[in-house]
């Protein structure tokens, strides 16, 4: 008989033992994934017994993660912004760092909303996350709009130049019943089928150099190269789409870019120098990392 604590030795052994960083909290994790309880139920009862298929499947993830396969990728979904969202190898896994992004919005939205009073007939704000991915940003912002109230005011739309990464996005949409106030569309960058210009423009764009792609860890580099590769100097996407702007964002309006630690003062420069009069700052993570660079458009 296998308990609860014997297979997790076994497992952390094998985990440390294959270079995984963190071989008990993965460990863990995947075990309370098989057998349908929270990592704390896992904790609770070292003495309990598994059945003969729950230890085949606990081995075969265990296995899976020693060969730099995702956790998130492994259970299927990834927790964000204090919302669960599913996740496989079609779209990257969204970060703890990328939450920034989604505060800043709901902060830059609802000072909209109530700093003065708006008509009754006022048209919806207007939200655009760009490269959309699994939908993280686009989602967990109209979650929270609608906790607060806010979401019959606010249209958001989502882009990706990925087919399957739109699907998983949908998808995500409409297990949190948001899918009819977030538009989900095809597009590359700006040239999408989005109503423009808009008040808010989010995006996380691939920022990792082509040539450190193959230095990243295993388990990074089981994500889609397209959500990581940001061309020569990782900045290429993040260049195009801030020459693009003008015509995106309307006057007043604010744009939210997540940067690679260290990039902020290089996309700072070149929203400095390709638009002239645009105000930019940044803002810095939980780790004390420049993270997102915010760019105000002049009214």
């Amino acid at each position: 008989m296998t308990t609860v604590a014997a297979a997790l030795d076994g497992a952390v052994a094998r985990l440390a033992g294959a270079g995984v960083d963190t071989p008990r909290l993965d460990a863990e994790v995947l075990l309370g994934h098989v057998l349908g309880v929270a990592r704390t139920g896992v904790l609770a009862h070292p003495e309990a017994p598994l059945g003969d298929g729950q230890v085949v499947a606990y081995r075969d993830l265990i296995e899976q993660r020693a060969a730099g396969q995702p956790v998130a990728y492994l259970r299927g979904l990834r927790e964000f912004h204090g919302i669960a969202l599913a996740v496989d190898a079609r779209v990257l896994i969204p970060r703890p760092e990328t939450e920034l992004l989604v505060d800043l919005g709901l902060a830059d939205l609802r000072v909209r909303l109530t700093g003065a009073p708006r008509p009754p007939d006022a048209p919806a704000l207007r939200a655009w996350d760009v490269g959309t991915g699994s939908g993280a940003i686009a989602v967990a912002l109209a979650v929270a709009l609608r906790a607060g109230g806010y979401l019959p005011e606010v249209r958001i739309a989502a882009t990706d130049i990925s087919s399957d990464a739109l699907t998983l996005a949908i998808e995500n949409a409409v297990a949190h019943g948001v899918a009819d106030r977030v538009d989900l569309a095809p597009g590359d960058l700006l040239d999408a089928p989005v109503p423009q210009p808009v008040e808010l423009l989010l995006a996380n764009l691939p920022y990792i150099a082509s040539a450190e792609v193959a230095t990243l860890p295993a388990e990074v580099r089981a994500e889609p190269r397209l959500a990581l590769d940001g061309g020569a100097d990782g900045l290429e996407l993040l260049a195009r789409l801030v020459r693009g702007l003008p015509t995106a964002v309307a006057p007043g309006g604010l744009v939210l870019l997540e940067v690679g630690a260290g990039q902020a003062p290089a996309v700072e420069a070149l929203v400095t120098a390709s638009l002239p009069g645009w105000s930019v700052r940044h803002h810095v993570d939980l780790a004390g990392h420049a993270r997102v660079v915010a760019i105000d458009v002049p009214r």
